[in-house]
């Protein structure tokens, strides 16, 4: 994926805050997953519609002590590990 591609969250997926971590819930498969408090933040501003690479890194730099480079490889990693399990695509434009 390249930093200005955009990415979505897929349908039926449920999301809720337990213990400090994100667990998502897909409908569909029956499957759990659990995001730390960077993926679950991602997940949130995923809330707002679709975003680019670019645009969650800009805004999780705002909020946590972390280079860039370093978000930006783990926003990636975080983004084909969400498509590659269901929970969100790349959205057309």
């Amino acid at each position: 994926m390249t930093p200005d591609q955009r990415i979505e969250r897929a349908d039926d997926i449920v999301a809720r805050e337990v213990g400090g971590e994100t667990v998502l819930l897909d409908l569909e498969a029956g499957a759990y997953f659990g995001l730390n408090a960077v993926g679950g933040r991602v997940w949130e501003l995923l809330e707002d519609g679709p975003q680019s690479l670019a645009e969650l890194c800009d805004a999780l730099e705002q909020e946590f002590a972390v280079e860039r480079a370093t978000l930006e490889a783990d926003v990636a990693a975080l983004a084909a590990d969400l498509q590659a399990n269901g929970l969100a695509r790349v959205a057309a434009d």
